[in-house]
């Protein structure tokens, strides 16, 4: 069964997710502050995180900075602000997804039951290396030179369906479509800030990446 951690100040919001969560038959941990939460995170094997930006103690920014150090989790954002820069922040520090205050619960529900569908989905001992870079499917790790890396779960997302089309470019359009889904509220600059996140994890193996100018783009064996 997935545990899921909802960080949310708001009493009544709070209550709503959990009840939404626990109606699909996930665990739940709760936490009114940041502080808390990233108590819980440290204490508690966790498979997604649910969680608000305005906090007590320590801002939402921080928690999923701190989380990001040492996981890759799927982290869902909720944001009472629509503000672009905002989004672009939350997509830089390695969140997932996010949802602008007020949305939908049935919408929340879709996209925790997507991203744990794919993070928990396994493959045993499936390999894919190219470019130095070697995915495991199954453990979801993946290594530059023999030195394991942490990828958040969009930027394996990505990462995995760009080595799978090596030689083909992708575009943003697919990317958006397959990685996030067609509910999704960003743009392409979404796009770009988790390619620019990922080929900085990648070091030297992030110009395998390469960009196509004004289509999207492509997964080259041979660095560029």
């Amino acid at each position: 069964m997935n545990k899921i951690l909802v960080v949310e100040d708001e009493d009544i919001l709070r209550e709503v997710i959990v009840d939404y969560l626990m109606e699909d038959g996930y665990q739940v941990l709760e936490a009114a502050d940041g502080e808390k939460a990233f108590e819980l995170f440290q204490t508690n094997s966790v498979d997604l995180v649910i969680l608000d930006i305005v906090l007590p103690k320590i801002d939402g920014w921080s928690v999923c900075r701190r989380i990001r150090k040492s996981s890759g989790i799927p982290i869902i954002i909720l944001t009472a602000r629509s503000d672009e820069d905002d989004s672009l922040l939350g997509y830089e520090l390695g969140a997932d997804d996010y949802l602008i205050k007020p949305y939908s619960p049935r919408v929340l529900m879709a996209k925790v039951k997507r991203f744990l569908e794919k993070y928990s989905s396994t493959v045993e001992e499936i390999h894919l290396s190219a470019c130095g870079i070697v995915i495991n499917i199954g453990s979801r790790l993946v290594s530059v030179d023999g030195i394991t890396i942490n990828l958040t779960h969009t930027e394996f997302e990505i990462l995995l369906y760009l080595m799978q089309n090596k030689g083909i470019v992708i575009t943003r359009e697919q990317l958006i479509s397959k990685i996030w889904g067609y509910d999704f509220y960003g743009d392409e600059k979404t796009v770009n800030s988790h390619i620019r996140n990922l080929r900085a994890k990648l070091g030297n193996k992030g110009s395998c990446i390469v960009t196509v100018i004004r289509s999207g783009y492509r997964f080259e064996e041979e660095q560029i």
